[in-house]
């Protein structure tokens, strides 16, 4: 195989991963960044190891958290600051937010 045929099979593997991630996400897109943003604030208490912080996120803007906390568990999210880090790693360029940007 040539290298530009393994190149095209790299960017297609990668692209399909990112339409499956960006499919199962329970919220819309801006909802997400939103919940991002509003853990990473300047102002967020410390992390107690527990999804209070995006539970209340999730209440407050009518989402679901039986369908969200699963989500964001399964992509490494098991607590608030675990949500920025591991959750970020997986969706921060699909959604197109960064750690050093507001919503």
């Amino acid at each position: 195989m040539d290298k530009e045929k393994k190149k095209k099979l790299k960017a297609q593997y990668k692209q399909n991963e990112q339409d499956a991630i960006r499919a199962s996400i329970p919220m819309g897109i801006e909802e997400l960044k939103s919940l991002l943003s509003f853990l990473n604030r300047e102002d967020a208490p410390e992390c107690d190891h527990t999804l209070k912080e995006s539970i209340e996120f999730l209440e407050a803007n009518n989402l679901n958290p039986e369908l969200v906390v699963p989500w964001l568990i399964e992509h490494g999210g098991g607590c608030d600051c675990e949500v920025i880090y591991n959750v970020y790693d997986d969706v921060g360029d699909i959604v197109g937010w960064h750690l050093d940007e507001d919503a």
